[in-house]
């Protein structure tokens, strides 16, 4: 019988007990996740180029790419659409969800991101993010860029 017994987050036994079954769980959860991580990149990469191919077939050389155009996350997809002011914009594209920066940034001030990244204000303002998953469907690319591109065409917002 040990002399140190252990706390309340250990159910009375032993201090330093390890958690054995949680710890072969998490190992099996992470190689599970190693695995759909791997198979879903290529997928999250088409999808999130296709949403970038439709909106700018929609929008042509208006829309830039805010970013490295290789070495970014997958699932994400940062433009700037000139002409308009990306908070508007959204607004205005109400069939779809999408933010102009970090869910941390409330937008009273210029991204720090962008900034860094060496885009001016007005590029940096006309900035919209849109994020994808492993479970959005072609149909949805489809009709993001259909959302996005009415909204810049069909709005005051939209003209240059």
């Amino acid at each position: 019988l040990s002399s140190d017994l252990g706390g309340g987050q250990e159910s009375g036994l032993r201090s330093g007990t390890e958690n054995v079954a949680g710890i072969a769980g998490l190992g099996a959860a992470a190689t599970h996740a190693a695995k759909v991580v791997a198979t879903q990149h290529l997928h999250l990469l088409a999808r999130r180029d296709e949403l970038h191919a439709l909106i700018r077939a929609a929008l042509g050389e208006r829309v830039r790419l805010n970013g490295h155009p290789q070495r970014r996350l997958p699932n994400t997809l940062n433009v700037s659409i000139g002409g308009t002011v990306g908070a508007d914009l959204l607004a205005t594209a109400s069939r779809i969800a999408a933010s102009t920066g970090s869910a941390c940034h409330d937008g009273s001030i210029g991204s720090p991101v962008l900034s860094a990244m060496g885009l001016d204000a007005v590029r940096a303002a006309a900035a919209v993010r849109l994020s994808i998953g492993y479970a959005t469907t072609q149909n949805e690319i489809r009709l993001a860029a259909q959302s996005l591109a009415e909204a810049v065409l069909t709005s005051a917002i939209g003209e240059l």
